[in-house]
């Protein structure tokens, strides 16, 4: 793909603040779904910046406002757009039947690059991928892998994964020192490996603080080591079975709680409210006690996956003509994954355990503590 590159110095405007309650940028229908949005402060200075560049952005059903790893990536790829001063275009799903048409509607807008995300599109992808050779792609949370050879369907795609056991270990060693009941709860959306992932990483990290603090914290929602058996909803939706499977775990005693599966942990903060008790919620993808605001009493912690920097950076790389399609694996090493701050929760947690998770996150990053999950070796 032939592109040009011109010098712009340019005024400086107004910065675009991201939050759960942030005011969407202004866009017009373009067809099929999709927008043109002029990206935000486009005329500040920029240094270098692109031309025949248009990055643009697919949603898993969740949508972008879903304060989870939509909404992240959406971020993302905004700040790219922003500093490369070109326009993107966006299109959200809102069922699986929308995945490859919204993808096509994008070709059709003439993007340069497309951002899938979620695994649920993967397949969208790789097809689109393979009939269109001269775009590029990136696949987020997925190898776009179908044929099973563990690398992505077309070489025009770049996998950006998330090694989020790594981060949910800290979460799970922290919620069974943090725990009074002995017992601390985990559930998941649709049982894939990208929710299955941070489930077992927990139950990692729970077991983990058993043997070093020769404890008995029970895990309540994986019935199996890696937690690929254990209570799923069946989907992402925030709705009546999502906050009936958090009852369900509630009512066996619980007091932390880590719901996996972008807004379904909107039902499970429900049904903690529902219970009366005192139970820490733990979060996924984004810092929640920062995306939204009702959850500040209640977040114990996030398992951070931070696909809003590595979007950045990826899609800032592609318009400047660097696209490398090396997958990309987010580690605590690397600063791809880690837990959040403890925000109003910092005074309630001993200085010896925080020490601890301190002490626990070198030990991984320099090897002497073992995470297993399927990208662990990858």
């Amino acid at each position: 793909m032939k592109r040009t590159m011109k010098f712009a110095a340019v005024v400086a405007a107004a910065a675009l603040l991201f939050g759960a309650c942030g005011a969407a940028p202004e866009t017009t229908t373009n067809g099929a779904g999709a927008t043109d949005t002029a990206s935000p402060d486009a005329t500040a200075d920029q240094g270098d910046t692109v031309e025949n560049f248009l990055p643009c952005i697919v949603s898993d059903q969740g949508g972008f406002d879903d304060r989870s790893f939509n909404q992240l990536s959406y971020e993302g790829l905004l700040a790219a757009a922003k500093e490369l001063g070109t326009e993107h275009r966006e299109v959200q799903s809102s069922a699986q039947g929308d995945f490859a048409p919204n993808i096509a509607a994008l070709v059709d807008q003439n993007c340069t690059l497309i951002t899938a995300v979620g695994f649920q599109l993967a397949a969208a992808t790789a097809e689109s991928a393979t009939a269109n050779p001269d775009l590029e792609y990136l696949m987020i949370d997925d190898m776009a892998d179908t044929t099973g050879d563990g690398k992505p369907d077309a070489p025009n795609i770049k996998p950006l994964l998330y090694d989020t056991a790594q981060a949910a270990f800290l979460a799970g060693y922290l919620s069974a020192g943090f725990s009074t009941a002995g017992k601390v709860g985990t559930f998941g959306g649709m049982n894939f490996p990208t929710v299955t992932i941070f489930m077992d990483g927990f139950y990692q990290g729970v077991r983990y603080y058993n043997t070093e603090n020769d404890a008995n914290v029970q895990v309540v929602g994986c019935t199996s080591e890696d937690c690929t058996e254990g209570s799923f909803t069946g989907g992402f939706e925030a709705n009546e079975t999502a906050k009936t499977t958090a009852r369900n775990i509630i009512d066996q005693g619980v007091d932390v709680l880590l719901p996996v599966g972008g807004p379904i942990y909107q039902s499970a903060l429900a049904a903690i409210k529902d219970s009366g008790r005192d139970i820490a919620l733990i979060g996924v993808d984004a810092d929640l006690f920062e995306t939204d605001p009702t959850t500040q009493d209640y977040v114990l912690t996030s398992i951070r996956k931070k696909m809003d920097v590595s979007v950045e950076e990826t899609v800032v790389a592609a318009g400047r003509g660097n696209f490398d399609p090396t997958p990309y694996i987010g580690t605590l090493e690397n600063n791809g994954v880690d837990i959040a701050p403890f925000h109003n929760f910092e005074d309630k947690i001993d200085q010896d355990l925080r020490d601890k998770v301190e002490h626990l996150r070198q030990e991984i990053i320099d090897g002497n503590v073992k995470v297993t999950s399927y990208l662990a070796d990858s």
